[in-house]
């Protein structure tokens, strides 16, 4: 059974910096690509970073390109998100995912509320 648990996430000023976690059981995560995504509440999941099975590539979506970084410690089965220059619009529940299977709750983790507030 796919377990993913997020954490590192808070409260944090306009600006400021998170990073969040994510410790992946109950499959092979090496030979996995794992993805961020988020959702603000009342809306559609929104998808945030990708990062490919031995973390050579990474893609972003456009809002957090230049902000964000994505990485993986394989030998750690460990996912992260370095989320700098933080806005209120990044303000969302944070989830972990299995590659392109982000969309099924199975293959995602509970979540990690961020939010950005002065």
């Amino acid at each position: 059974e796919v377990q993913l648990v997020e954490s590192g996430g808070g409260l944090v000023q306009p600006g400021g910096s998170l990073r969040l976690s994510c410790a992946a059981s109950g499959f092979t995560f090496t030979n996995y690509a794992m993805t961020w995504v988020r959702q603000i509440p009342g809306k559609g999941l929104e998808w945030v970073s990708r990062i490919n099975s031995d973390g050579g590539s990474t893609t972003y979506s456009d809002s957090v390109k230049g902000r964000f970084t994505i990485s993986r410690d394989n030998a750690k089965n460990t996912l992260y998100l370095q989320m700098n220059s933080l806005k209120p619009e990044d303000t969302a529940v944070y989830y972990c995912a299995l590659g392109e299977l982000y969309r099924s709750s199975r293959f995602r983790g509970q979540g990690t509320q961020v939010t950005v507030s002065s």
